[in-house]
């Protein structure tokens, strides 16, 4: 089992009260080591009575960008999505995949979205690049809204959630309860090494979560990788901006919190007229 903490209530209403999981995990040695670890993730989520797991940006198979990785593999990517979506369907939970697709030739980072049931139920590209990427990754197009039981979100990754408020404001304008933000923000070199959240000597990552969700009046729920040095960590922020937990700095394991959706009325998003 995964080691796991957060802020866990000690009733839960099956109408209003949703478990969210980010999986805080070693970033994977190989693609096919990504999928055997979010198995892993999703089986012991659901051992923890999660609704819901987020993975980490392009988790499967792995994030490219200064790394050796084999070419992009549709076939791979095929059977993987499905392993992901039978492991979802067994535990009953909601999986949210940071993924890589290949669309008319060209590579997005996306994340894979699927139900409880097991059903797929889409895709949410990365729209705003990181200027690092572009190398890699082509931009979408678009964003998209979820729905699993009561409970609605939307996904923003990495560079757009932090940079971008309107990537976030999309979704709660439309009544997302909670913006799904899958990362990987790893060590550089001379870099702060933070212990604690927020810490003012830090760069503006993790402040900007705050903001996402108190100008929004929507849950945030960022997830990055546990690696060494790590700059940012994994946290569930309410709609108030207030943090509600965070995963400890480096430590691979799951982040658990409860979410109480009806505390999430994007008041602020809809009030904005731009």
């Amino acid at each position: 089992m995964f080691p796991a903490c957060g802020l866990l209530a000690k009733t839960r209403s099956a109408m209003t009260t949703f478990r969210i999981a980010l999986a805080n995990l070693r970033g994977p040695d190989t693609p096919e080591d990504s999928v055997a670890l979010a198995e892993q993730a999703i089986a012991d989520a659901s051992g923890e009575r999660a609704d819901v797991i987020c993975f980490p940006e392009c988790f499967v198979p792995g994030y490219r960008p200064g790394k050796q990785m084999p070419p992009p593999d549709h076939a791979f990517l095929e059977r993987a999505w499905s392993a992901i979506a039978a492991a979802a369907g067994r535990a009953r939970l909601a999986v949210v995949l940071g993924t890589e697709r290949i669309m008319d030739a060209s590579l997005r980072a996306t994340a894979l979205v699927v139900d409880r049931d097991g059903a797929i139920l889409g895709f949410q590209d990365k729209v705003q690049l990181d200027p690092s990427e572009e190398g890699t990754y082509s931009p979408g197009t678009g964003r998209s809204l979820f729905q699993s039981g009561s409970l609605t979100f939307g996904v923003a990754i990495c560079h757009e959630g932090w940079r971008y408020p309107e990537t976030v404001r999309w979704a709660a304008r439309r009544g997302a309860h909670v913006v799904f933000h899958p990362t990987i923000h790893e060590a550089e070199p001379g870099a702060f090494v933070p212990s604690s959240f927020g810490d003012p000597r830090n760069t503006f990552h993790e402040k900007a979560l705050l903001c996402r969700a108190a100008e929004n009046t929507c849950y945030v729920a960022s997830v990055n990788i546990a690696s060494a040095g790590s700059p940012t960590t994994s946290a569930v922020v309410g709609p108030d901006g207030t943090l509600l937990a965070y995963h400890p700095y480096g430590q691979h394991g799951l982040l658990l919190a409860d979410i109480d959706i009806t505390t999430a009325t994007g008041l602020l998003a809809r009030r904005c007229r731009y």
